[in-house]
């Protein structure tokens, strides 16, 4: 396995949860991936959101992508954990307000400092299903 193997599966369950700390508090949501590719994991948030402070704050994150199968033995996940690179992109920040219409009732536009698109690009993954179960330190990492 290799990251062109994360990629599509990041992009077939774009449903992940971020998890990142505030103090001593661990936090953990829901997010929509955005898009993966060769370059990262791609995410955008909103400046104002106590998210968006805590990877400021602390960049370090691990993620959670998860498919979901009725049969709990074909189930299986994607951990990944890396440092948060925000990117002021103005040509990155209109495509996703492109292809994300629903921001432009949140922003004014692609120039919204309100609009924060960040990604993880360098880091480790790893998959785990019930057959890796109690073997978990086995599970090979895959470095990007």
């Amino acid at each position: 396995m290799g990251f062109k193997d994360c990629i599509k599966f990041a992009n077939e369950n774009p449903v992940s949860y971020i998890a990142t700390e505030e103090g001593d508090q661990p936090r953990v949501r829901a997010f929509l991936m955005w898009f993966a590719d060769e370059s990262g994991i791609y995410y955008h948030t909103g400046a104002p959101k106590s998210v968006c402070k805590q990877l400021k704050s602390n960049p370090k994150v691990e993620i959670c992508f998860f498919n979901p199968k009725v049969d709990l033995m074909a189930t299986s996940m994607m951990r990944v954990a890396g440092r948060v690179e925000f990117l002021d992109d103005p040509k990155l920040k209109a495509r996703l307000v492109e292809e994300r219409p629903f921001l432009k009732a949140l922003v004014s536009g692609p120039d919204d400092p309100a609009l924060v698109v960040f990604r993880i690009a360098h880091g480790e993954a790893w998959f785990w299903s019930m057959a890796e179960n109690m073997r978990e330190a086995e599970i090979p990492r895959i470095k990007f």
